[in-house]
């Protein structure tokens, strides 16, 4: 929607006007709530809403496209939640339409939602709280990954999936108690899942060994000390395009690594916990890798072994060294050179 606004030069400062020619370029603001196999969204027209529903396809994308295009919708900020993977599609469809896709934490609909006193949840609801969040905090942009770094992500956690299941099935034999016939079928099935984590593990190898910045960046994280092919992989898969992040401590709170304190006036002193909002599949993945470099890798090593002659808890510890030991990995990506246990600064 175009028109020509005396106040144009201070409306464009605003992140829902932009400015082309002489005249202000409004930029709308789209709230979407993602399901399975629908999602909702609320348009914010000023001071008034528009509400829709679309089925979660690709024959609903491209209504929804026309149903923008109705409404005089050129430039439009859309905002939805990091929820399951469901919104995925969607989002690739929205930033390659050539609009503003921002993908956030739930936690931040939650806590603003809650900041309006809000009573109701229903998916028209949440639409709405999602619109009004992005007109007021602007999230940043988000951007698809390129296609190797996608295929990876899905295939580690495809295999971390399998493993669970793997590790399932094995507590439910453990049963001293067992059925013969039930034993006889979950044998059978750890079998095939065996063979299963196998085939995915030769198609991760193969496919990293396919991307030549991949395979370079596979040799330097394994050069670590407690780092193996699998956790180089789960690292490649679930970091992303590095160049997005400044510091290790972005990187860190993305794996929601980072510590939080509860302190309030004098009185009132918790102790730090980790934050885990973040990627709970770096976490789960850095934690036996933790234990093990624990033991062998020698920064980790001396590291782990002051935290424990202060008094640490054990738990601590660990979570301390998965931080630690994401951070050399960072270090070791963006500096690419191979980890070397006397150039600890490079680490810090």
């Amino acid at each position: 929607m175009y028109k020509v606004d005396p106040q144009a030069d201070a409306r464009s400062k605003h992140p829902a006007h932009s400015k082309l020619g002489g005249c202000t370029m409004e930029v709308y603001i789209l709230g979407i709530d993602v399901a399975k196999a629908k999602f909702d969204v609320a348009l914010l027209l000023g001071e008034r809403v528009a509400h829709h529903q679309f089925p979660n396809n690709a024959n609903g994308f491209a209504v929804l496209k026309g149903w923008l295009r109705k409404r005089g919708v050129t430039q439009l900020h859309a905002c939805m939640e990091a929820t399951g993977r469901y919104w995925e599609a969607l989002a690739a469809y929205l930033h390659q339409a050539g609009y503003t896709a921002s993908v956030v934490n739930p936690r931040q609909v939650k806590s603003f939602a809650e900041s309006e006193l809000q009573r109701q949840k229903t998916d028209r609801v949440d639409a709405g709280v999602i619109a009004r969040f992005c007109r007021a905090a602007n999230p940043a942009a988000w951007t698809p990954p390129p296609a190797e770094l996608r295929q990876l992500q899905e295939l580690v956690r495809r295999l971390a999936a399998l493993k669970r299941m793997q590790t399932q099935e094995k507590n439910r034999l453990s049963n001293p108690g067992i059925s013969p016939l039930v034993q006889e079928g979950i044998e059978r099935h750890l079998a095939y899942l065996d063979e299963q984590i196998k085939e995915v593990e030769r198609t991760i190898s193969k496919h990293i060994d396919g991307h030549p910045q991949l395979k370079e960046q596979r040799d330097l994280v394994t050069s670590i000390p407690g780092i193996g092919e699998t956790t180089a992989a789960l690292l490649l898969g679930e970091l992303g395009d590095l160049s997005s992040y400044t510091s290790a401590r972005q990187v860190a709170a993305h794996a929601g690594l980072t510590p939080k304190h509860f302190q309030s006036g004098s009185s009132i002193r918790g102790k730090p916990r980790l934050s885990k909002i973040g990627n709970v599949h770096l976490r789960k993945g850095l934690y036996m890798c933790a234990v093990v470099a624990k033991h062998h890798n020698p920064i980790i090593k001396a590291f782990c072994e002051r935290l424990l002659a202060a008094g640490k808890p054990t738990m601590l510890v660990i979570a301390a060294a998965m931080r630690k030991l994401l951070t050399i990995a960072f270090a070791v990506l963006k500096s690419q050179t191979p980890f070397n246990p006397n150039h600890q600064p490079c680490f810090a």
